[in-house]
This record gives C-alpha cells, sequence and structure tokens, in this order.
C-alpha cells in the first residue's frame, strides 16, 4: 500500500509540471462545475476514495466525439456518429453502479435486523461492504469500527454503490483470498488493464495525478475473476429461532467459486472433450471486450486508442430489479436515465436469453425405457460460467412443459403460471413451508422441475431468513460445464437433494460427469387412452430473481419498516413476472416408437391407422428366430401374441374391433421395441 507522503508528493509535482492547456476557458473537462453537475454523480472524496462523478470528468460520453468511440483512429478523428462505448454511462444504470440503493436489498437488511436485532451493527456492516463499499471501507480506512445504514443514507459516496474505484482500486494482493466482503483497498492508486508491454503506449498519468490524485498503473487482477470474488462468494454466521449464534456457517452465495470448479477457470479441473477451450473470467462475459480501438480518456486528442477494450455493461440476468428502478429513478434517487436503464434491461435480457442455457429435446416418442408411454426427455445445459440460477438464493429456473392439440386442448400442464405470470400454480400456495423437491422423471403435471436453493433453519424449516440458514436441503441449479464433486472448492458449491441421485444429472452421453447439463423426462400415459396420433408440446424455461414465495415473508413486516414497505408497494406495483431464458415447440408422434437399444432390427406396420382392423406387420433383422410379441389394448390388457417365423419377413396383424390405440411389444435379444398402432 503506498503511504499518503508519496502520494502528496506525486500530486504536487504533477501540479507544477502540467501544460497550460489543460486549464483553457471553458474547457468541459475538468471544471469543478462539470463534475459536480455530471448527472447527480458525487464527485467528493473521504479518506479513501473519490467518486464516480470524479471520474466521469474524463471517463464519461466525449462532446467532442473522439473518446469512448469505437474504431478510433491515430492521430484521431471526431466521430460524431460513432458507437460510444464511455463507460460512465454503461455502468451507472447496472445494478452494480445502483447496489447501495436497490429497494429489495435494503429490505431485505431491514428484514434481517428486526428479526435479529441484537446483531444489527453486524448485520449492517457485513451488508454495506460490498453493497456501499465506499462508504464502509473509508470510514473504517477513518478509523470507525462499524458502518451502519443509517451513515450510509447520508453519505453520497456510499450511495455511489459499487462504483469505479471500488473495483480499480482494490489491492492485488488480497483479491480472490479473503471473501465476505473482506476487501482490502490501495489508497492513491488505480488499477488499469494497460500500461504492460513493450508495443503499448505507455500510461498518460499526469491527468488522474492532478485532477483526481490517482497514480494509474497497470494491474493484471484488474481483469481476473478474482477481482470479483470477495462480493461473488459470502459466507454467514447461522443463529439459532432465538437469535443465538451457532457456531456453524452457511454458504449463502459461491458464484466465483462455482466458476473455480467450472471449465471456464482453466484450474485444472478434468475436463470433458467439449470444455476445451472454454476458459474466461467473469469478464469475459459480463464485461464483453471488443478488439476495435478506443481511446479512453477525453480531451486529450494525441492520446493513442487502446485495445482490447471492456465493455462495462455488468450485465446480470435481474430484469425485474432493473424495471423497477428505470420506473422508479425519482423516488429510489437515482442518477441514470430512463434510456440508460433500457440500454442495460437490453443487455440483461440478451445475457439471459442467448449465453444462459440452451435447451434441446434428447428423446421423443413412444419410450422403451418406459415400457412405450408417450413422452419427451429434455436435455438443459447451462452455458454460464458458474451455477445457473447463481447468487442471491431467493433466485430460481423452472420448466414449463405444455401439451395440447392444434393450440386448443390442453392435455397436459406442468409448471402453468396463474394470470400474473409470478407464480406457480400448484407449487407456489403454501409459500415457503414446502418445495418441489428435484426430479428425474415427471409423470404427472402437478409436479414441476425448479432448479433453486432450500435453505433451512436449524428446526429444518425452509427459510428466507438468511442469518437462521442452517442447511441446505435441496440445491439442483444447474451447475457449469466440467462441474467435479471432486474439486477442492466443491464443500462451497455441492449439489444437495435429490439431484445428488439423478443419474442424468451432470452426466454426459457418454457417462461420465462434467456436463453441465440434466436431462428430465416427462411422461404421459394418459395419451396412451386417447384416440389421436400427434399432439403439439411447447417447454418454456424461466426465471425468477424474486419469485413471491420467497420475498412475500418480509411483508409480514412492513408497518414495522418503511424500507419494507416501499419495497412491497414498488413489487406489487410492478409484479414479479418470470422472465423467459428459452423456449422451444415441436409435434410429439404418438404412433411410432422411439428406440434407443442396440438392435439391427427393423419393425414396420403398415397401415398405420388401419380402418378395417388388418396391419402388416414387416420385419427384418431380428437377433433370433425365436423372436415373439405382444399386443395390448388401451387398458393395458394382452389381445394378442405371437412369434415371427424366422428373422425377416411379415405376417398379418387382426385387431380386436374396439376403435383406439394398440401397444405392440416385440421381445428381442433381451430388449423390447415398442410400436404403437392405431384402429379408426
Amino acid at each position: 500500500m503506498l503511504v499518503p507522503a508519496v502520494a502528496v508528493f506525486v500530486v504536487v509535482t504533477a501540479w507544477v509540471s502540467r501544460p497550460n492547456h489543460i486549464h483553457e476557458a471553458g474547457n468541459p473537462y475538468h471544471s469543478r462545475a462539470f463534475r459536480s453537475a455530471y448527472g447527480g454523480l458525487p464527485d467528493t472524496m473521504n479518506s479513501l476514495f473519490t467518486g464516480s462523478g470524479k471520474c466521469a470528468g474524463c471517463h464519461a460520453s466525449d462532446p467532442n466525439h473522439i473518446a469512448s468511440i469505437v474504431g478510433q483512429t491515430y492521430p484521431a478523428a471526431p466521430m460524431p456518429d460513432g458507437h460510444d462505448v464511455n463507460p460512465t454511462d454503461m455502468w451507472r444504470s447496472s445494478i452494480m453502479a445502483n447496489s447501495a440503493k436497490d429497494p429489495f436489498w435494503r429490505a431485505k437488511v431491514s428484514h434481517e435486523v428486526i428479526i435479529n436485532p441484537g446483531h444489527q451493527v453486524v448485520i449492517e456492516d457485513k451488508c454495506t461492504s460490498c453493497h456501499a463499499p465506499l462508504g464502509n471501507f473509508g470510514s473504517k480506512h477513518a478509523g470507525v469500527p462499524h458502518y451502519s445504514i443509517e451513515m450510509m443514507i447520508h453519505d453520497s459516496l456510499a450511495l455511489d454503490g459499487v462504483s469505479c474505484v471500488a473495483c480499480h482500486q482494490q489491492s492485488a494482493d488480497s483479491s480472490g483470498i479473503l471473501f465476505s466482503g473482506k476487501m482490502a483497498f490501495d489508497s492513491a492508486v488505480i488499477y488499469g488493464p494497460y500500461g504492460i508491454g513493450k508495443d503499448e503506449p505507455p500510461i498518460y498519468d499526469l491527468p488522474m495525478l492532478t485532477y483526481t490524485f490517482y497514480n494509474p498503473i497497470y494491474g493484471q487482477h484488474i481483469v481476473e475473476s478474482t477481482v470479483c470474488a470477495d462480493c461473488h462468494t459470502l459466507i454467514t454466521n447461522t443463529a439459532d429461532l432465538e437469535g443465538n449464534l451457532t457456531g456453524d456457517e452457511y454458504v449463502e452465495q459461491a458464484t466465483y467459486h462455482e466458476w473455480v470448479n467450472s471449465a471456464f477457470s482453466g484450474e485444472g479441473v478434468e475436463l470433458p472433450e467439449e470444455a476445451e477451450g472454454q476458459e474466461g473470467t467473469c469478464q469475459s462475459c459480463h464485461m464483453a471486450r471488443i478488439d476495435d480501438p478506443v481511446i479512453i480518456s477525453s480531451g486529450y486528442a494525441f492520446l493513442e486508442p487502446r485495445t482490447p477494450y471492456g465493455l462495462h455493461q455488468l450485465a446480470g440476468a435481474n430484469l425485474t430489479m432493473l424495471e423497477i428502478m428505470r420506473d422508479n429513478i425519482e423516488t429510489l434517487g437515482l442518477t441514470a436515465s430512463e434510456a440508460q436503464f433500457d440500454s442495460t434491461i437490453f443487455w440483461t435480457r440478451e445475457m439471459l436469453q442467448d449465453k444462459t442455457l440452451e435447451l434441446s429435446v434428447a428423446q421423443q416418442g413412444l419410450l422403451d425405457e418406459f415400457d412405450g408411454i408417450p413422452g419427451v426427455q429434455l436435455k438443459l445445459t447451462n452455458k454460464a460460467g458458474h451455477k445457473f440460477p447463481s447468487g442471491y438464493p431467493a433466485r430460481r429456473a423452472f420448466i414449463e412443459l405444455i401439451v395440447h392439440v392444434e393450440d386448443t386442448d390442453t392435455l397436459f400442464h406442468s409448471g402453468k403460471l396463474d394470470a400474473s405470470g409470478a407464480r406457480i400454480i400448484g407449487s407456489d400456495e403454501a409459500g415457503l413451508t414446502a418445495y418441489e423437491p428435484h426430479y428425474d422423471v415427471i409423470d404427472s403435471d402437478d409436479k414441476v422441475q425448479i432448479y433453486e436453493i432450500v435453505a433451512t433453519d436449524v428446526e429444518m424449516n425452509p427459510t428466507n431468513v438468511l442469518e437462521r440458514a442452517a442447511y441446505t436441503v435441496k440445491d439442483n441449479r444447474l451447475i457449469p460445464l466440467g462441474f467435479s464433486m471432486n474439486h477442492p472448492s466443491y464443500d462451497t458449491t455441492k449439489v444437495e437433494g435429490e439431484a445428488l441421485i439423478d443419474p442424468n444429472f451432470n452426466i454426459t452421453d457418454s457417462g461420465e460427469s462434467g456436463s453441465g447439463s440434466d436431462r428430465i423426462t416427462y411422461l404421459f400415459p394418459e395419451l396412451a387412452f386417447m384416440d389421436i396420433s400427434e399432439v403439439d408440446v411447447t417447454v418454456n424455461v424461466w426465471y425468477q430473481s424474486m419469485p413471491p414465495r420467497w420475498v412475500e415473508g418480509m411483508f409480514d413486516y412492513s408497518s414495522e419498516s418503511e424500507t419494507i414497505a416501499l419495497f412491497q408497494e414498488l413489487y406489487e406495483d410492478h409484479g414479479a413476472k418470470a422472465e423467459l431464458v428459452e423456449s422451444l415447440e415441436f409435434t410429439l408422434n404418438l404412433i411410432d416408437g422411439v428406440s434407443e437399444i442396440d438392435s439391427e432390427a427393423n419393425i414396420v406396420l403398415m397401415p398405420n391407422p388401419t380402418t378395417d382392423g388388418f396391419t402388416t406387420l414387416k420385419y427384418s433383422n431380428l437377433g433370433s428366430d425365436q423372436t415373439v410379441y405382444e399386443l395390448y389394448d388401451a387398458a393395458g390388457s394382452r389381445v394378442r401374441a405371437g412369434s415371427f417365423n424366422g428373422r425377416n419377413g411379415q405376417l398379418t396383424l387382426e385387431l380386436p374391433s374396439a376403435r383406439g390405440i394398440y401397444v405392440l411389444k416385440v421381445h428381442e435379444g433381451g430388449s423390447t421395441i415398442v410400436r404403437r398402432v392405431v384402429r379408426n
């Protein structure tokens, strides 16, 4: 850490040697009026940090259209129609920028304090360490032992959220080591990704030394996942129902460790073949880099463009909160505009729908594994570098599957949403008192596949009070590619509940672990009794950051907390409609079976359907001369049986007089091939 005396000396030296052109009359970049008026961003300083408003003087939109424009040349030329990627405007409408003003977070802190009032000092100090780091760590640097919510709401730097210096001032020696908001910062230093390498232009440090008192230097850690680690891994202390600490700890979230235990980290996990080349950092997704050259500071046309350049979009998945913020800018005291929030919402929806999940059909038809019952096996593959959902434990994803005929009659509907689009019918009515287990097979539509974490208190009752979280009874969230149960970080990234014994969870086609996927089978036995040959299937995967069953328990305390009351008003006004992640539609054939057995046999029924009850059964490549068949009606009663004459040939099959669907089972080589035939 640099000592203050050195920093002061450097600043004085810079002040004496600065060029005259910086102070030309009317210069819009460095005047105090510009900095303090930049959309309400703070330009104040405390003992350790400065506000984003001071950074915005150089790193916001350039009115001369030279800096922060994609594809800039050298020497620079104005590009008034160019694509502006300045970090200030991209960042300011992100969840990170507004972390201290997030009404859900504030309400949840208030909820925790109401439940355990004796822990208020510790709870508020811990929560503000990540949501209001400039206030929390600046105060501690000045000797204040604990930081409170009351301090935060009167502290302009605290309300700056996770702003520029919360990342760029992090110490290289401690990032990714301490966790749970225990960060370390260097004073008077700003780390960035530039300034190293013989072919890279040197850092022009004079403006920052002069106007912000920071020395900009190269820091490799600023583009590594470790800079995200200390807040995105949170271990809490467990309290019993009386508020007494039990001495145990609970992993509230471990997004960083999930990334470490994945193909993306490249940290020695034994990866499946499909994981090759998947290495990447948190920033590679959430701050995607572009190769086009960009001048990174306004006011200095002589600067050379830098490449690559990291877009400060900081998009995640929390669309609901972004929309609440956009629609309540004045109420929440936010500095971003509606248009800026709309941009972040667009990037977030793009992240959620294009970069999160792959949905496909692994099998469909008459499933041999289930005696020819009509069904569908879905495959969900996690494309993120961590669990999905990840982070705060309220978040969930779930599957809605609908079987219908010509968009009219619905025959099966698992995961049906109510009229608000927020509650899963049959699953959410009981609130937190009950939860859906993880399923490998769903054979009735009152079962729903929900990917989530369920925490319980010391008495094994599900809870949304984080200090009461003692055990995890369910964590079937989709794990990332390359995830291993033998990894050193598995203790913070465990799979819990029925997913542990699911033979299709995180298993590749070759039977190895690390697929980052789940296969789930839906069976529709009632379709076997219906006189139809095909149905339409719609599958939707939905995401919710704040599902009603999780947050509404807080509203019982609205009369005790203005913060909770405000969030309830905003939440109910907006609604908590689930966000669509992925969907597909296809036709399910109820006539021909789908066989994945290792057999060369070919079984064909013609005609099918039959109007007179007669059909020809053609067969070839049977494994034995003693192959037999059975015919069952829709009630499951065997109505015909017989054997084949040789391994190739045909025979005439007469169906009973009753119209409907019949099931033909051919027992061949120790396996059963299933076909369905219809008499109209």
